[in-house]
């Protein structure tokens, strides 16, 4: 799987909304590998995109046809500060995206130590086991690693907001503590997005 990250500011959450719908019913049908999109907006107007491909080779093509162009051009008259990460490592937790998540929360930052987050990476199982029985809020995760910097951007499912925050306000248990400092270790966020306003598909 390639992940295509897109960010921003939303300048016209409306028309933003409905060039993304106008995308799934006029362009999607011939993008060729596209596999799905986890895609939101914040409270605070801002906007997140992943698109998932079969291969980069896929999304190029995409990217490529005319079609999108033309669309895309439409899209940059209602965003700003628009950034982009192809992510060609894609790791996953918990079966990965889930598209009858209630909530999702992105975080965002870079990756301190390439080895411990192998390391951490390698062993995806245990930390399953691990978490899965102190966060059962927590549906899937899809982390992608980017490949023009060394930044990260991880996507974690819920199965809602309310869930999500009261489980936050547990204490975790030790094993569950060791985990999150290893992940802290490897990773560090610099940036969340809450996604509200969601469409996953």
């Amino acid at each position: 799987m390639f992940v295509q990250v897109i960010s921003g500011k939303v300048t016209d959450l409306d028309a933003f909304e409905r060039l993304g719908e106008r995308w799934q019913q006029e362009l999607k049908p011939g993008a060729v590998g596209y596999l799905g999109v986890t895609e939101g907006t914040t409270d605070d107007g801002r906007f997140f995109v992943a698109a998932r491909f079969e291969s980069p080779e896929a999304a190029a093509k995409n990217s490529a046809r005319p079609e999108q162009g033309m669309w895309f051009a439409e899209v940059e008259k209602v965003v700003d500060d628009v950034t982009f990460h192809d992510c060609s490592r894609i790791e996953t937790l918990f079966g990965g995206g889930k598209d009858d998540a209630g909530f999702v929360q992105v975080m965002r930052g870079q990756v301190k130590d390439k080895a411990k987050a192998d390391e951490m990476f390698s062993h995806a199982a245990d930390a399953e086991k691990v978490l899965g029985a102190v966060r059962p809020d927590v549906i899937g995760e899809v982390v992608a690693i980017h490949d023009d910097d060394d930044g990260y951007t991880d996507i974690v499912y819920f199965t809602s907001e309310s869930a999500a925050r009261a489980a936050e306000q547990r204490e975790m248990p030790a094993d569950a503590q060791a985990l999150m400092q290893e992940f802290e270790s490897a990773l560090e966020v610099s940036e969340y997005f809450d996604l509200k306003r969601l469409t996953l598909r």
